[in-house]
């Protein structure tokens, strides 16, 4: 796969966050050339600390909503992985007006940059929030509802531009709709931490972590190696069939709050026994969330060869592992 990208030059916008910075790693791993550009918002500066002494690393500091930053990270590059974007439902409900400039302003900025650029292949973050208010399981990538957030419309908003460029500039795109992402890295402070960094952290501190409902909601948690693989796919795919749609990014699989906070406990108490008996809290369900989410996989294994490796038992105990040796 990597050997497609030799030579090659890679942008990963949002390169300091907890995905962007997985993908640089994995780029150099592999001595690809590897552009971060970030404005170190959500982003961290230790994320990348390790890249910095990398001569195939290139940090650009900037924001997607300055077109000449956009410009400027996107000089002599092939492909671009856009990850930069304001996450979070509930901030998207509480500041609609930032969630927007970033998250479609900022993105038309950037296709905007890789088309002038010329460059070859635009992949892009896009979100299982755009299914919205369509209740039926598995999600399938034809069959959307209405969305329920601000921030589900902009991720649709980026689908619907994505499709223009190519059509109009003939820019080719990939839109990959991530569903509930974990792994290392993955910030567990702050007020819109996810749900999964949030109860590790409360769990080693003897915290009782707080569920929104009564648990029985549920989620395809996808472990960040998962969505690792989907990327590199998206940019080395010879495939034209796989080019210009979006995909279901998910092991396909769903598991319920309950479940997640057993399977944290199981495999937290291996370091710490006393985790077992810290006990869970219950609150009101949030506005905008939907009650359950499964991801139909077939789409992005027939075209894309997609084969994720990771399940929901396997990856919480790489997580746990990870977030142990760090929040310690």
């Amino acid at each position: 796969m990597f050997e497609k990208l030799r030579n090659k030059s890679v942008l990963i916008t949002g390169g300091a966050g907890f995905i962007g910075s997985n993908l640089c790693e994995t780029l150099l791993s592999n001595n690809i050339k590897t552009v971060c550009l970030d404005n170190f918002s959500t982003g961290r500066r230790e994320n990348i600390t390790p890249f910095l002494s990398n001569e195939n690393f290139k940090l650009v500091e900037g924001d997607i909503r300055n077109l000449d930053d956009c410009h400027n990270a996107c000089k002599g590059v092939d492909f671009v992985l856009h990850q930069a974007a304001l996450g979070s439902v509930p901030r998207s409900i509480k500041d609609p007006i930032t969630t927007n400039d970033v998250n479609v302003s900022g993105f038309l900025n950037m296709l905007v940059a890789a088309r002038d650029a010329k460059v070859k292949r635009f992949v892009y973050a896009a979100s299982s929030s755009t299914y919205g208010d369509h209740e039926a399981l598995p999600k399938v990538e034809e069959v959307i509802g209405k969305p329920l957030s601000p921030y589900a419309i902009t991720k649709y908003v980026n689908e619907l531009y994505a499709d223009i460029f190519q059509k109009t500039y003939g820019l080719d795109t990939i839109g990959l709709r991530y569903f509930n992402v974990f792994g290392k890295r993955q910030d567990p402070n702050g007020a819109y931490a996810a749900v999964i960094p949030l109860f590790v952290k409360q769990f080693i501190n003897h915290e009782s972590p707080v569920i929104n409902g009564d648990g029985s909601y549920s989620r395809d948690f996808t472990y960040i190696d998962n969505v690792i693989q989907m990327n590199m796919l998206a940019i080395t795919t010879n495939n034209e069939d796989a080019l210009n749609t979006v995909y279901n990014v998910a092991y396909g699989d769903r598991t319920t709050l309950l479940e997640l906070t057993e399977l944290l406990k199981k495999h937290l108490s291996e370091f710490d026994d006393a985790i077992k008996n810290v006990a869970i809290k219950h609150r009101e369900n949030r506005v905008g969330d939907i009650p359950h989410s499964l991801a139909s996989v077939e789409k992005a294994k027939t075209l894309l060869n997609y084969n994720p490796k990771y399940n929901i038992n396997d990856g919480i105990k790489e997580a746990v592992g990870w977030y142990w040796k760090n929040l310690k």
